[in-house]
């Protein structure tokens, strides 16, 4: 289990962690990557700094962070001009992109860092809404792959630019994110045998977004043709959220199992007579928030 809920700072945080950030003004988004990459050199990780502008110019932004002069010559640290790196306009390929980040990671640990962080403005990367559904898509993917790999990522996005409804978009795909980014979250990193982690509240106003999240995800039943998803952190779901997971694991031929989800969702079941959703007995509650694994499943 990786550090998942919502966080009002990002220091602190693990080599596998995914976080998400919307933010209002352009310092707020340099004091949050300065954060989280100072963290980053610190545990001996290489660090590259991603967003819009001329690279001699980011170079400069984050010189408050200690030894960042020193970094950048040395290779422990980067900047990358989003320009630079994308098409104008341009509809990610998810997979590829996991595969440019899985072979940077692969490329630090070879130069001896104990693996990758970045933190990226990716405002520009999600204006259509064909740039949405590719990078929804993609920060599963990549979430899927941090779960495992020592790569952690904050990722950025401008609240002023991009409104509330696509910043929830791109939101909850992630295990981390700050205060009114989204209600919920589907991402990796659940226990042992679960297709997904589900946390937050999937009621009425968001149950659309749910909709569209299961589908970005795309969560698949087990060989015992269950859809088991680990739902320790899921506070409630609505009844019309419930329909919804029956639909999607019914289209792909299996039932549901909420692993350790909210009695509420018990109830609702019964009510409902939903055959195929399962509520496995809640072992423990926690509240929705922060989430951290034990110290010893965690690499720092």
């Amino acid at each position: 289990m990786r550090t998942a809920g919502v966080v009002d700072h990002v220091r602190g945080l693990g080599v596998h962690d995914h976080v998400c950030w919307c933010f209002d003004t352009r310092a707020e988004f340099r004091a949050r990557a300065a954060e989280f990459l100072a963290d980053g050199l610190r545990a001996g990780q290489r660090v590259l700094y991603i967003a819009g502008g001329e690279p001699g110019a980011l170079a400069a932004e984050l010189r408050q962070v200690r030894g960042w002069d020193d970094a950048l010559t040395s290779g422990a640290a980067g900047v990358a001009s989003v320009e630079g790196t994308y098409t104008a306009r341009a509809v990610v390929d998810p997979a590829q992109q996991v595969v440019t980040y899985a072979q940077l990671t692969e490329q630090a640990l070879a130069e001896g860092f104990r693996g990758l962080r970045l933190a990226a403005d990716a405002t520009s990367l999600v204006r259509t809404a064909d740039q949405v559904e590719a990078f929804a898509r993609y920060e599963h993917l990549v979430d899927s792959y941090m779960a495992s790999a020592p790569l952690s990522a904050l990722c950025a996005y401008d609240r002023t630019e991009l409104g509330q409804a696509r910043i929830e978009q791109i939101a909850c795909m992630h295990p981390i994110a700050n205060s009114g980014a989204a209600a919920f979250r589907v991402h990796a990193g659940g226990r042992p045998g679960c297709a997904a982690t589900v946390s937050g509240n999937v009621d009425a106003a968001s149950v659309k977004l749910w909709t569209h999240a299961l589908r970005w995800a795309r969560p698949r039943p087990d060989s015992d043709d269950r859809l088991v998803l680990d739902a320790a952190g899921l506070e409630f779901i609505s009844h019309r959220g419930l329909l919804e997971l029956a639909e999607y694991a019914r289209q792909r031929g299996g039932s549901v199992v909420l692993h350790d989800g909210p009695s509420s969702a018990a109830r609702l079941t019964e009510v409902l007579g939903l055959s195929g959703v399962r509520v496995d007995p809640v072992r423990r509650r926690p509240r929705d928030g922060l989430r951290r694994a034990p110290d010893s499943e965690r690499t720092r």
